[in-house]
């Protein structure tokens, strides 16, 4: 790829949209299904809670989420138009147990201590105003609930091509300094090590991630 495909590719993978966002939507899905699971893994999720994703791509895992446990209730954000409708195509037989809401990236337009369990996967990058979102995070979850944040580490992301364009790394030590300016109190680490095929499609890389999971 070029720098001027590499630089749509960013653009596509921060908010897709159109007919090629939805293609990278289902790419996406494909090489982010193991950041995925091990993020819903680690919400250790119960019955009767109530799930928001941020960042929900085209959303094709719900009904993973929705088999780990009784009576779940999902709901999905997304600042892309495209995603937001695919996904609300994919997953319409499910009903009123599943909802998406489109949103601008940066208030949640929830009420305070909405829900049990949320979670984000490759979406803080993106975040224009990190201290400011974890603090509507916190404002919408619940008193013992639990917030999964999932990214690719700084020293792996930086191999890959595209993430000059617009991307915000995180090393966890940077990552730590981030949550400590929040109201979160407490947090544990979880690296993995995954093999993917690079969003450019070119080849298998060596992906290296950290599950964080951070309580109130």
């Amino acid at each position: 790829m070029d720098r001027d495909e590499l630089k749509k590719l960013a653009q596509h993978l921060a908010r897709p949209e159109g007919e090629t966002g939805i293609e990278v939507g289902e790419m996406m899905h494909r090489t982010n299904i193991g950041m995925t699971t091990e993020s819903i893994h680690a919400m250790l999720i119960e019955d009767r809670e109530h799930i928001l994703e941020i960042g929900h791509g085209n959303a094709a895992h719900v009904q993973y989420i929705l088999d780990k446990a009784q009576q779940i209730q999902y709901t999905g954000i997304d600042i892309s138009e495209t995603m937001h409708h695919e996904a609300k195509k994919q997953n319409e037989r499910f009903g009123s147990q599943v909802q998406f809401v489109l949103y601008d990236g940066s208030r949640l337009p929830f009420e305070d201590k909405a829900f049990d369990k949320i979670f984000t996967v490759n979406t803080v990058y993106f975040w224009k105003q990190p201290t400011a979102f974890l603090n509507e995070i916190y404002r919408v979850l619940k008193k013992h609930g639990t917030f999964i944040l999932t990214y690719g580490q700084r020293h792996s992301m930086e191999k890959l091509p595209f993430t000059e364009y617009d991307f915000t790394l995180y090393s966890n030590d940077e990552m730590e300094e981030l949550i400590s300016g929040s109201p979160f109190k407490r947090m544990k680490i979880s690296e993995k090590e995954e093999q993917v095929t690079s969003k450019t499609g070119q080849k298998t890389i060596t992906r290296i991630y950290t599950v964080l999971t951070i309580k109130k």
